[in-house]
């Protein structure tokens, strides 16, 4: 992917990745309450979710191991009885920081236990800044699945300014990455397919790197206002045509498998979001 891109390895400089946790980004993984993570259930599917908590819940034991004290919400919670790849993305939006580590996982009692193998950070592009207004108010609740978006959906994702993807392949490991724009940079194209813009970024291609060799994906869509949160999961595949998209240096195109819908998944009520500055117009 980086050589069509035209893009070399060396070129990426500090912006690789390394198995072990600086102290650096264990205080920064200390401090936060939401966790984005992503990993393939048993029929290949990848999927994205949520871990939240209060401040310290997600702790560096060591310079490669990550406890987590809360289990990922709807269809990643059954997956890690048995240690499975995961890849998760601690975000702290209204400080535009981000910090991803890929590993596998496994669950111990109502904790997730995380071996690292690639920990590295992104730059602050494209994404909003918010902070949460209160606390989740319970355990979260299944609101419906399907095979087809409904009108709500369609609507909630065509307004969003913000989502999470998922990737990964048999023996390449997971990832889970942010994607940000102005509300519209995603195009619902039908009730089955989405269609979004890759913007400039850090070079590094994980997401379609992914995709170029196994097009399952997972898509995560969070209602800021009620705290409830969309599951996609499903294929997708690089346009290398942007057309006359503002911004996109290439499209990814999304056909639906099927979707989640879950309340009570993370805080609702957030403050407005801060659009990036670099955000194309859509």
């Amino acid at each position: 992917m980086q050589l069509r891109a035209g893009v070399r390895a060396a070129d990426l400089g500090s912006a690789g990745t390394r198995p072990e946790i600086p102290e650096k980004a264990a205080a920064f993984l200390r401090q936060q309450h939401l966790i984005v993570a992503g990993a393939a259930d048993d029929l290949g599917r990848l999927w994205a979710s949520v871990l939240t908590g209060p401040e310290g819940f997600a702790e560096a034991e060591d310079d490669r191991t990550i406890v987590v004290d809360a289990l990922p919400a709807g269809p990643l919670r059954e997956l890690f009885s048995q240690e499975r790849d995961i890849g998760l993305l601690a975000i702290e939006p209204h400080t535009r920081r981000r910090m991803r580590v890929n590993g596998t996982a496994v669950q111990a009692g109502e904790r997730l236990v995380i071996w690292t193998e690639q920990v590295y950070s992104n730059c602050p592009k494209y994404i909003q800044t918010r902070e949460p207004t209160a606390k989740p108010t319970g355990s979260p609740a299944r609101l419906g699945s399907g095979t087809a978006l409904t009108a709500h959906h369609q609507a909630w994702i065509g307004a969003a300014d913000t989502f999470f993807i998922a990737t990964g392949g048999e023996g390449l490991g997971a990832d889970v990455s942010h994607r940000g724009g102005n509300p519209g940079f995603v195009k619902v194209t039908g009730p089955g397919s989405l269609v979004f813009p890759d913007y400039v970024g850090n070079s590094m291609y994980m997401t379609l790197g992914n995709l170029e060799v196994n097009p399952a994906a997972g898509l995560l869509f969070v209602d800021w206002a009620r705290g409830e949160t969309l599951h996609l999961t499903g294929s997708a595949r690089v346009d290398w045509d942007p057309g006359d998209v503002p911004g996109a240096q290439r499209l990814v195109r999304f056909e639906l498998k099927e979707w989640i819908h879950l309340a009570d998944t993370v805080s609702a009520g957030w403050t407005a979001p801060g659009y990036h500055r670099f955000n194309p117009p859509t």
